[in-house]
């Protein structure tokens, strides 16, 4: 997402880069979605495919729709199902997407409807799996009745785990992986900075997340010093500390969990890639264990559109 949306300007070549690094690195799924950068994400990863089709995994993701005026809707009707997806095809000049996702969840359309339609996807090879975003433990359920769902991509870090409520049972339960973003809090569970609204530029979308901006960001810089002291006792960064509390929900839930931390520089790529070989101790584990039930602040400054608002 980070290369051609939210996240300020990117350096292309470093991105291109970074990629090239993360294949080098044995990292096999690559993750993007129509609307970041309005497509652009799509087409800037197509010759890197073409380049590497049969060593990665591609996954991308269809709902999220911005509208003329900068505004934001959600769709899951067929109609816009079939479009979107020989839309993410042609731009990323792929025969078929290995895995496709509902972003985000329209609840006035029955899963029997959208799910139904992704599963006609399926059917007719355009698309090898299906994956939903940001959805409750019952919806996944609901979903995985329609057609197989094969991962369940929601936010999961050491700061945000309503996934837990019961949406990691619902997955276990069914044999669903998942795909957690946004496993370092976005950068602000690494130290890149503590108050978005100073220290990050105009056109960065973590200035409009409450947990990042003012009273709410001080509170909770304050909660990273286990994070920090386990990192220093280690000789590790916090990111990758962050990284390995992640990883191990797969042991502590029993199923498959494979973060996708977003990078745009090759340092970064490698050091996210070497927490794969972090397992922290019970100690480390229970430090960690309180910090995500005192944070201060929603995830978006509109919730609606998340697990969460249907759990409340």
């Amino acid at each position: 997402m980070g290369i051609s949306f939210a996240y300020g300007q990117t350096d292309d070549a470093a991105a291109r880069d970074t990629l090239e690094a993360a294949v080098e690195a044995g990292v096999t799924l690559i993750d993007t979605a129509d609307m970041y950068g309005d497509g652009r994400n799509e087409e800037f990863l197509a010759p890197f495919l073409a380049a590497h089709r049969d060593e990665v995994t591609i996954a991308t993701k269809y709902a999220n729709v911005v509208l003329p005026d900068g505004g934001r809707a959600v769709r899951n009707d067929p109609a816009y199902i079939r479009q979107a997806v020989e839309g993410s095809l042609r731009r990323l000049d792929v025969d078929v997407i290995d895995l496709y996702y509902m972003h985000r969840r329209d609840p006035a359309v029955p899963f029997a409807e959208s799910v139904g339609a992704m599963g006609d996807l399926v059917r007719e090879g355009k698309v090898k799996y299906l994956g939903l975003s940001e959805v409750t433990g019952d919806e996944l359920r609901e979903a995985h009745a329609v057609h197989p769902i094969t991962a369940l991509q929601s936010e999961w870090s050491v700061f945000s785990r309503s996934v837990e409520r019961s949406a990691v049972g619902a997955a276990a339960e069914l044999g669903v992986g998942i795909v957690p973003y946004s496993p370092l809090g976005r950068g602000f569970l690494t130290g890149a900075f503590t108050d978005a609204g100073k220290e990050l530029p105009d056109d960065d979308f973590r200035r409009s997340q409450p947990r990042f901006t003012g009273d709410n960001a001080r509170a909770n810089a304050a909660l990273l010093a286990p994070l920090q002291k386990i990192a220093a006792d280690r000789g590790a960064t916090m990111a990758q500390i962050a990284l390995a509390w992640v990883q191990q929900r797969a042991e502590v839930h029993g199923l498959s969990v494979v973060p996708i931390p977003g990078t745009r520089k090759r340092a970064r790529l490698l050091e996210n890639a070497a927490a794969t070989r972090i397992t922290l101790t019970e100690g480390e584990l229970a430090l960690l264990e309180p910090i995500a039930a005192q944070v201060t602040g929603d995830r978006y400054a509109n919730m609606a559109s998340t697990a969460d608002a249907r759990e409340a």
